[in-house]
């Protein structure tokens, strides 16, 4: 259970994120001040495109989060990095993301929708991509590859 209380932990704060207290609009009414602060001058409707990609940038990072937690739990004291592992990992996310959209579709104010699950899977892939990037630059044999001749 070490191993695995730190994302599970992570997917209720997700759970959070998709209450009625996280829609849009009660985000922007912190959001969009800010955003007015920052740039006085911005019309509205550029205002609001930034709150929706600020928005979306946080989808991208709560996967991407859970994706890293997710591959500690299944490796847990093992060595190494595994594709089979990193590959569950982004299982597990697609899933966690469909099942959160679900439960969106009971909340009022909040909106399932499909390219979310999209994004959100792509948060957890692109994690597990940066994780494998890293094991391929550390790995012993390439530092023996690459070494002094």
């Amino acid at each position: 259970m070490k191993w695995w209380w730190p994302a599970i932990a992570w997917a209720i704060v997700i759970s959070l994120f998709s209450t009625g207290t996280f829609t849009s609009e009660s985000s922007g009414r912190f959001i969009i001040p800010a955003l007015h602060w920052m740039f006085p001058h911005a019309a509205m409707a550029t205002l609001s495109l930034v709150q929706h990609y600020i928005r979306k940038t946080g989808h991208l990072t709560e996967y991407f989060i859970l994706s890293l937690l997710l591959l500690r739990g299944i490796r847990g004291d093992r060595k190494g990095v595994r594709l089979e592992w990193a590959l569950a990992a982004v299982g597990i996310v697609l899933c966690y993301a469909a099942l959160d959209e679900f439960h969106q579709s009971f909340v009022p104010g909040r909106t399932p929708a499909i390219s979310d699950v999209m994004l959100d899977t792509c948060g957890g892939i692109l994690a597990q991509a940066v994780v494998g990037a890293i094991a391929t630059v550390n790995s012993p044999r390439r530092q023996r590859d690459t070494g002094p001749s």
